[in-house]
């Protein structure tokens, strides 16, 4: 029986959906967090359920080969990355497995996964900054939050953040220290800074300051990022709610232009301190122009791009497609994208609806079905999946191709097997189906690395229609010159039906009347063993060759094997 707080070795024999080390003892199942595939261990068990139980590894005694020395002295301890303990192909190849795990899982989908591909950077790819700054123990301090708590790990950079992020933190350390500012401290609701959010693409820096109250000295903190940044922008949020959302409503510039526009894949656009982006630049232009490729739009069909953002991807959509259907809920990133559509001179090529998609798609593609030659639908939800009326108006309207981008392997597995139909929603939920009832079939799966270090994945499928294929042919049948013989036609079907199986007692009749002595049916297990062909057919005489027995003369070998050629087994 586990025992909280009791200390244990063991060796971990599988590798969980986090990344953790999975022990299995006393009928439980033991997550053990930094752990690897091989190694042996000492931990200690923190909490015990049911059949469950988590640990902390207190000392590696036996590392597995791919356990490499991790980059930063915060790992384990702040809540971010949970694979820098691993070598980066490993972490590429536990990604590609998690995927798979999921889609056989989850999905009932046995499906291939194409190898992961690596991040051009393994440290220092994101472009987005988000930092808590709390009261904690008399003092204030920017930090990542533990895990599963909301105490703060106090930094001063980090690795997958780049050196901007770390000039950003000093300058804000700067400004508190001169300010008396205080962090938030949630428990009270008082204290006034409550996080950093920052933003930089081809070194344009928009700041944010997240404040339940207006920042004191704001002078003081301009100055501090003047000293080193050269452009940059900088935003007051205000959020006076009690809640873990981190931005409120309301922003105010204080410093600089407040937009900046950039290019991307082509495409030229502003962004601004709410605009979302992918937080790895490099990555996620690999992942457009992959979605763009397996989406193979042309110019007389169209595209929706289902929750579209800001319309980035859209507007790549659009160049190729005759037109391209953004839908997203948010309302200030629909504004972003018409106004990214009229930079692009695309205002007759993408159409930006605003509201649900649950609500608009299956009210949209009928029409767009109706309208245009072809209908493809690009699918981008957040981690919780996309809702069953969406994947229901998709199947009505028998959508040729199906493209999804998820950063949840989870619930993609589930939406792609209710797409393809190995999965069902019943009365009584989602139910796994048994029977082949395919309806698209994978023809490209594959996760992106994202976000290297951590346990998140992005990925790709692509999903296209089954369809049944016919091919008709004029026969004129006849035993006249240019007609197909009837005769011959079942001469040839009848050499084709399957013989019967040959089985050790034919093979003991025909020796006994051919030569004239019986075989043992372990002599014939022998002397197929020795031809290297299977014998399990006849587990008897499988056994029988496990025993001290004679063997065959070489007068039965070459009978045996004369029968073998006869039933054309040889």
């Amino acid at each position: 029986m586990l025992v909280k707080n009791e200390e244990r070795i063991s060796l971990i024999s599988a590798v969980g959906a986090n990344g953790e080390g999975i022990v299995k003892e006393e009928g439980s199942v033991i997550f053990l967090p930094f752990a690897f595939l091989g190694e042996k261990v000492r931990y200690k068990i923190l909490q015990v359920k049911k059949n469950i139980a988590f640990g902390k590894v207190l000392e590696v005694l036996t590392p597995a080969k791919e356990r490499v020395k991790p980059v930063c002295p915060l790992f384990t301890k702040c809540g971010g990355c949970k694979l820098q303990h691993l070598r980066y192909s490993e972490q590429l190849k536990l990604k590609q497995n998690i995927v798979a795990d999921c889609f056989r899982k989850i999905g009932n989908l046995e499906a291939k996964v194409n190898g992961t591909v690596p991040a051009e950077k393994e440290y220092g790819y994101r472009n987005k900054l988000q930092i808590p700054v709390v009261w904690q123990n008399g003092e204030t301090v920017i930090g990542f939050y533990a895990e599963n708590s909301h105490r703060a790990v106090k930094t001063a950079e980090c690795a997958i953040h780049p050196d901007w992020a770390k000039k950003v933190i000093e300058a804000f350390d700067a400004y508190i220290k001169k300010s008396g500012v205080k962090g938030y401290d949630e428990e009270s609701h008082t204290g006034v800074l409550r996080h950093i959010v920052a933003r930089d693409i081809d070194d344009c820096l928009i700041v944010t300051a997240v404040a339940r109250s207006p920042l004191p000295q704001q002078n003081v903190l301009i100055s501090e990022l003047k000293s080193r940044f050269g452009r940059f922008s900088l935003y007051e949020n205000r959020n006076d709610r009690r809640t873990n959302v981190v931005l409120g409503e309301e922003f105010n510039l204080l410093y600089g232009e407040g937009k900046y526009k950039v290019k991307y894949n082509n495409i030229v656009y502003e962004f601004g301190a709410e605009s979302f982006l992918q937080v790895n630049t490099e990555m996620s232009r690999k992942l457009y122009k992959k979605t763009v490729e397996l989406a193979a739009p042309d110019e007389d069909g169209a595209v929706v791009d289902a929750f579209s953002g800001a319309g980035l991807l859209t507007s790549m959509l659009a160049m190729r497609a005759k037109k391209a259907y953004g839908v997203e809920i948010v309302k200030e990133a629909v504004q972003c994208a018409d106004d990214l559509a009229r930079r692009n001179n695309l205002t007759d090529k993408m159409e930006n609806l605003c509201g649900k998609c649950e609500e608009i798609l299956p009210k949209l593609i009928p029409e767009l079905k109706a309208r245009y030659k072809a209908v493809t639908v690009v699918l981008d939800p957040p981690r919780k999946g996309v809702e069953y009326s969406v994947i229901e108006a998709i199947l009505a309207a028998q959508i040729p191709k199906i493209v999804y981008i998820s950063c949840n392997p989870a619930t993609l597995a589930r939406d792609t097997g209710l797409l393809v139909g190995s999965l069902k929603m019943t009365k009584n939920g989602i139910e796994r189906q048994k029977e082949d009832c395919a309806r698209y079939e994978i023809t490209y799966l594959r996760p992106f690395d994202m976000f290297p270090q951590t346990r998140h994945v992005e990925t790709l499928v692509c999903l296209s229609k089954k369809t049944e294929k016919h091919i008709n042919i004029d026969v004129e049948f006849g035993e006249g010159e240019g007609q197909l013989s009837l005769k011959k036609l079942q001469e040839e079907l009848n050499e084709q039906k399957p013989k019967k199986k040959t089985t050790y007692k034919d093979i003991q009749a025909y020796v006994e009347e051919k030569y004239g002595f019986k075989v043992h049916t372990a002599y014939i297990a022998e002397v197929k063993r020795d031809l290297g062909l299977p014998m399990y057919d006849a587990p008897n005489a499988v056994e029988e060759l496990k025993r001290p027995r004679s063997h065959p003369t070489d007068e039965m070998v070459e009978a045996i094997k004369d029968a073998l050629k006869h039933f054309e087994i040889i």
